[in-house]
């Protein structure tokens, strides 16, 4: 088998991928060949060591895949060979293929295709942890959403679109702002037109959502958190996820208590590992609404194995638009 192989702490650039001896698949085992890893802001985290979990030296890294069953353990219920699986492997993924365990197996829908799978996962959980268990989505509720063209801002975007909520995607780039507009968002902000220009993020929020936001998502930080803030209504609630502007942001305390406003955490990561059986049943509701058509989740971009690096590079420096994947050789 092939696997990129990370093994020392460092930039994405110098991973490499290695010919590896396959690894025997145990009695309560199953072997997966993988033809899509999903790419993760988190994958480049772990190979920077910057990740608060940093693994033993040498590791694979990719957290996402989607594949065929090619061998089952006699042990093994419930699973045939030829099967369409997803799983999140935490480590691992950026390989030919995969020994895992059944519960860490989730089948793919028939509308699902194996790089749809591969990057829904941890996108499409966060956002559905976010809006369903973090806080409540109420229909006509207004979502405004940083970084909305990455993975996380398309599932929050889709997910808010399906409750009947109001979206506002802030975006960076004519290619992103164009992708968000084709991912039916409401209104759009331009996050590359300076302020002296288009006047503060705040006041541009509060205008197209006639007063102010009930929710908006943050996965950027950086000034945008407190420009957010300021920009939600009475009640309103700042959802800080992320920061990949690489800058975690001081908020005002008494911007907090004006108008009763809300500021929440969201670690989804954290929240499944510590409750395995609460995030498969959350899975199951998300990709519930996959099968029924509620939601449809973005085909990512897809780059051999060999350009890891590329991939991993480009989300680090925010050039992604959409979802990225790693294909393993053709089948």
């Amino acid at each position: 088998m092939r696997a990129v192989m990370c093994r020392a702490l460092g930039e994405p650039e110098d991973l490499v991928v290695e010919d590896l001896d396959t690894v025997p698949c145990g009695l309560d085992q199953v072997r997966v060949r993988i033809w899509s890893s999903g790419v993760n802001y988190v994958d480049a985290l772990f190979v920077q060591g910057r990740y608060q979990i940093k693994p033993p030296l040498p590791f694979v890294p990719g957290s996402e895949i989607a594949g065929e069953i090619t061998e089952v353990g006699p042990a093994v219920d419930g699973w045939t060979v030829g099967d369409r699986v997803m799983a999140s492997t935490g480590l691992g993924g950026f390989a030919d293929e995969a020994v895992l365990r059944p519960d860490q197996l989730t089948r793919i829908p028939d509308n699902l295709s194996f790089g749809q799978a591969a990057t829904m996962g941890q996108s499409y959980c966060t956002a559905w942890f976010t809006l369903t268990r973090r806080t409540v989505l109420r229909p006509e509720d207004w979502v405004v959403l940083f970084g909305a063209a990455g993975g996380v801002g398309l599932a929050m975007l889709d997910v808010a679109r399906s409750f009947g909520a109001h979206t506002v995607a802030v975006a960076s780039s004519p290619e992103k702002l164009q992708l968000v507009i084709e991912r039916n968002a409401n209104a759009v902000i331009d996050a590359s037109v300076p302020e002296s220009e288009a006047g503060p993020l705040r006041n541009q929020i509060r205008e197209i959502t006639g007063g102010g936001a009930d929710i908006v998502v943050d996965t950027v930080g950086g000034s945008l958190a407190e420009a957010g803030l300021r920009g939600l209504r009475e009640g309103g609630r700042l959802m800080v996820i992320g920061f990949a502007s690489g800058d975690i942001p001081s908020l005002p305390a008494n911007q907090v208590l004006l108008r009763n406003r809300s500021v929440l955490g969201v670690d989804w990561g954290a929240w499944a590992l510590g409750h395995p059986q609460e995030n498969a049943a959350l899975l199951r509701e998300v990709l519930a609404q996959v099968e029924a058509g509620a939601l449809s989740p973005i085909e990512p971009t897809t780059l051999p194995l060999e350009d890891v690096g590329v991939a991993l590079r480009d989300l680090l420096e925010r050039r992604v638009v959409g979802k990225v994947a790693l294909e393993s050789r053709a089948r």
